[in-house]
């Protein structure tokens, strides 16, 4: 969670067409470590794909989590353990929602993780030929703002936020358009619009009395408000949202912070979230997988 005027947005992003010749990645002090599920490997296994300027990864259920030399390796596979149990939340080995993982193979989405948001605005993401390899979608998530650890204590571990980005973007959103799909008419975009107290295409300059939701990132276009309304009302549900201070930082954007909020506030997207049928994270992760 970035704790900015406006909070995070969702960045996806397409790995850039690109002529320039690529660097090899920067080398990894990491020796493979792991904890007791997931093992940190080299990069250097693809040197043609676009993700040369990460050197190390952790494979999580075929989904790649890429980072460069300067995040370090707890952070990384905090990463990789929270992805883990967003889709495989009750830690049984098994994913909870095949269709979903399907979806987001079939978009290749990674996460993608820098030390710094700074860093990543140098970077370009080529293949070998300096040409496009194959088209990614991945989530960012900076080193700066992930907190292994994290106990509902400030600053928030915005590794929740973001790969629950990653999740409902690509595959929630592809595996079930009518009911998650990130465009008008949906079924969480109609919940949606019920909370901003309208349907808006754009961020107006003010929302109506008694809206909930309210985002207000003037580069967060109607896709982009539907994944983070997505990713407020279900961690509120598990509970991430609910501790001392925290409703005073986000009121500006969301104020129905606890699962009683949401019940009572927005019973339609209360609905839709607690559908077995989608099978949905229950448990809030603690970076803690099948441990």
């Amino acid at each position: 969670m970035k704790l900015k005027a406006t909070i995070c947005i969702i960045t996806i992003l397409l790995f850039s067409f690109c002529r320039k010749a690529p660097k090899n990645p920067d080398s990894c002090d990491f020796s493979g470590d792991s904890n007791d599920y997931f093992t940190i490997i080299g990069n250097a296994d693809s040197p043609n794909r676009a993700f040369n300027v990460f050197c190390k990864k952790v494979n999580v259920f075929g989904v790649m989590v890429y980072a460069t030399s300067k995040v370090s390796d707890a952070e990384l596979l905090h990463c990789a353990n929270i992805l883990a149990q967003y889709l495989d939340n009750d830690e049984d080995g098994y994913i909870d929602n095949q269709l979903v993982l399907d979806k987001m193979l079939e978009n290749n989405s990674c996460m993608v993780l820098f030390a710094k948001e700074k860093s990543s605005k140098k970077r370009r993401f080529y293949n070998s030929e300096g040409d496009f390899y194959e088209q990614s979608v991945g989530q960012d998530l900076y080193g700066e703002e992930t907190h292994p650890g994290w106990n509902k204590t400030n600053p928030f571990d915005a590794t929740l936020e973001e790969v629950l980005h990653l999740i409902s973007s690509t595959g929630y959103s592809k595996a079930y358009p009518d009911i998650f799909g990130e465009q008008k008419g949906s079924a969480i975009a109609n919940a949606m619009d019920l909370a901003r107290g309208g349907q808006f295409t754009s961020i107006p300059n003010q929302y109506p009395a008694g809206a909930w939701y309210t985002y207000n990132d003037k580069t967060c276009e109607y896709d982009c408000q539907v994944t983070e309304y997505f990713y407020w009302a279900l961690t509120s549900l598990l509970g991430a949202q609910d501790y001392n201070g925290r409703l005073d930082e986000i009121a500006n954007e969301w104020i129905a912070n606890t699962s009683a909020l949401i019940q009572f506030m927005d019973p339609d997207i209360y609905s839709l979230l607690m559908d077995t049928l989608y099978h949905l994270p229950v448990i809030l992760p603690d970076g803690k997988y099948r441990r």
